[in-house]
């Protein structure tokens, strides 16, 4: 399914935070949402998943108008995110953290747990095997009952991305996923994210402030300012855009070396 942003706007009191985006997203592609500090990037996710609501506008994914849906109903249409902040349950396992986004896909009702019926059982053991084997895609088996805030930075978020796939999603939305990583976790994310696009047949949406990781694993890059749109292409146009250059990378393009990665 594609999502489809339609001229969405966003205004806190007098602070326009987003004006006029347009854009969408094709089933199967991994995009770049990007532009500098207070672009209005996460606002945009939080207008797609329900924590914000547009003033103007429309955002539809397939055949869902996402406009009128609480967050918990957009997530069981297929949408999942991660934060910017790490939002970990800090009191909980990481193999536990993974197990409170289950819920979508239990069978077993409140009946069903008190009683200890056969499908509760069944229910545990099917989510419990889905939360290893996520956790040894981002090879994290080995630490899943130990305390989430005991793992590294770079842990934690690939933790969240892990989280967010509990939810089986067909859109996934990662809000700065390389932030604290140093240059070889970023290359790893780079292959973890094309394996998980094509390994789950999804669509996903990095906002990414790492051009290492955005030129190398996005396919289309849309580019906002102040929010609103200021250039939209593939990443080599996007990188050559005068536009972008001044109001992201800078004056010139030293930034990046010739394969789009950072200087």
């Amino acid at each position: 399914m594609d999502l489809v942003l339609s001229r969405v706007a966003k205004n806190f009191g007098g602070l326009r935070a987003v004006f006029d985006v347009s854009f969408t997203v094709k089933k199967g592609t991994i995009f770049g949402l990007i532009g500098p500090n207070g672009a209005g990037k996460t606002t945009v996710f939080n207008l797609i998943t329900g924590v914000y609501k547009s003033d103007e506008g429309s955002i539809h994914f397939g055949s869902h108008n996402l406009g009128p849906l609480k967050p918990a109903q957009i997530a069981r249409a297929g949408i999942a995110r991660t934060f910017q902040n790490i939002r970990l349950f800090s009191q909980l396992t990481v193999i536990e953290n993974l197990l409170v986004a289950c819920e979508l896909q239990k069978r077993a009702h409140l009946a069903a747990a008190i009683l200890r019926l056969p499908v509760y059982y069944e229910d545990e053991n099917t989510m419990h095997g889905r939360a290893m084997d996520l956790l040894r895609v981002f090879d994290l088996d080995g630490v899943a009952d130990e305390p989430s805030t005991s793992l590294p930075y770079g842990n934690q978020r690939r933790l969240e991305i892990a989280r967010a796939m509990m939810l089986e999603p067909k859109l996934l939305l990662l809000d700065e996923p390389a932030a604290g990583m140093n240059y070889g976790e970023a290359e790893g994310l780079k292959v973890q994210i094309r394996w998980l696009r094509d390994t789950f047949d999804l669509s996903i949406v990095l906002v990414e402030h790492n051009m290492q990781v955005v030129m190398g694993v996005c396919e289309d890059i849309h580019v906002l300012d102040h929010g609103e749109t200021i250039a939209h292409g593939t990443p080599e146009q996007v990188r050559t855009h005068p536009k972008v250059i001044a109001a992201y990378l800078g004056e010139d393009n030293s930034e990046f070396n010739t394969d789009g990665s950072a200087a």
